[in-house]
């Protein structure tokens, strides 16, 4: 999750929403992304170029045999709908990730209501690894006066909540 981190880390370092992700495969990190298309400059911010939508592309890029069954997604934040989607299509079999999302996360779904190809994917879901750091990422992000992605969101006051009541338990 460190490795996730540090990407997310570039990401905000380029204005962008916090996001990091890599794949693991058999111990070692074999593609990663950031979120993209989030910079306050945009005309539009992009719903499509997510760190984990990124990452899965990655790999059509690796010189490694990508083997699916034996690799893990680390993402500092709960993917969406749409990524968790990719990420079952792609037999990937384990999801970290570090903070939740509350506003718009996927993992939650209940698969054994949906048709075969997601109820029997078999996918662990591992959350809270190194929450808090990724916590810390996502209050700066929101608290940057040049912020404007999902400003004014439930996300946004969710995060912010989250960080106060963290204060006031130290």
């Amino acid at each position: 999750m460190g490795l996730a981190l540090e990407q997310a880390q570039k990401a905000f370092d380029r204005g962008e929403f916090p996001v990091g992700c890599v794949i693991v495969q058999t111990g070692k990190v074999i593609a990663s992304g950031i979120r993209q298309g989030t910079t306050p400059d945009k005309l539009f911010f992009s719903e499509i170029d997510h760190a984990e939508i990124r990452a899965l592309k990655h790999l059509e890029t690796i010189d490694t045999q990508f083997e699916p069954e034996k690799s893990t997604l680390f993402c500092t934040m709960e993917p969406c709908l749409m990524c968790f989607g990719a990420i079952i299509l792609s037999g990937i079999k384990k999801i970290v990730y570090a903070y939740e999302d509350p506003m718009g996360g996927g993992t939650m779904c209940d698969l054994e209501k949906l048709p075969p190809l997601y109820k029997k994917c078999g996918i662990d879901v591992v959350s809270g690894v190194l929450r808090q750091k990724s916590l810390d990422l996502f209050y700066d992000f929101f608290n940057k006066e040049t912020n404007l992605y999902w400003k004014h969101s439930y996300l946004e006051e969710y995060t912010l909540e989250q960080k106060r009541e963290g204060l006031q338990s130290k």
